[in-house]
């Protein structure tokens, strides 16, 4: 398994592998000996080992767990009684919108979740991301290709948030929900080789 330690961990920056092939685990510590250093500091600074270690330790606290779960429950059941397409159940680290669900009318390779994820920041500063055919549709024979989801990803803070920033969301999807009809793809004009939903250009259409 992996696992990133930058959000839920409380680190701001690093992970971890852990691997049940004691073979696999020996090739990965001498990759990691030539490209990141011994594999007692894993490439992180002590510090950043320290703090990853500290944010283990609090994520599994009951009472911050049932408040960052809670937290994103809210936003689902508010954003459920508007009508907007939710995945469920509610999870700890974000809210993902169905933009296939929301915006039929937009095809998926014209990026339903991009447009919606855009839109949303001009409306009300709230930054989001796709994940969809923007980020999965490009096949490596050059083709592009439908992603099986067309997710707006909304991920939620650690310790951050208050009541009234989800409001505030809630507020923003209220006005995108009465134009979202409205709403037009994107077309893509520039991209990169490789992972291109990071640095990509794009027009509306």
């Amino acid at each position: 398994m992996t696992m990133s330690a930058k959000k839920d961990a409380f680190a701001n920056i690093g992970g971890w592998l852990a691997l049940n092939d004691d073979d696999l685990a020996e090739a990965a510590r001498v990759l990691l000996i030539q490209t990141e250093g011994f594999v007692t500091y894993g490439g992180l600074a002590g510090r950043d080992l320290e703090a990853i270690a500290q944010g283990l330790t609090e994520i599994i606290d009951d009472d911050y767990l049932r408040y960052r779960i809670g937290t994103n429950q809210y936003i689902i059941d508010r954003l459920d009684a508007m009508g907007v397409p939710v995945v469920k159940p509610a999870g700890g680290h974000a809210v993902f919108i169905d933009a296939k669900a929301w915006l039929p009318h937009i095809d998926p390779l014209e990026y339903p979740a991009q447009a919606l994820a855009n839109r949303l920041y001009e409306i009300g500063g709230i930054r989001g991301v796709e994940i969809g055919s923007l980020m999965f549709g490009r096949q490596p024979d050059g083709s592009e290709k439908p992603a099986a989801m067309e997710l707006v990803r909304l991920a939620i803070p650690r310790r951050t948030y208050t009541q009234s920033h989800a409001d505030y969301m809630i507020e923003a999807f209220e006005q995108l929900a009465a134009e979202k009809d409205s709403l037009r793809g994107l077309k893509l004009v520039k991209e990169a080789r490789l992972m291109r939903h990071f640095t990509c250009q794009l027009q509306p259409l």
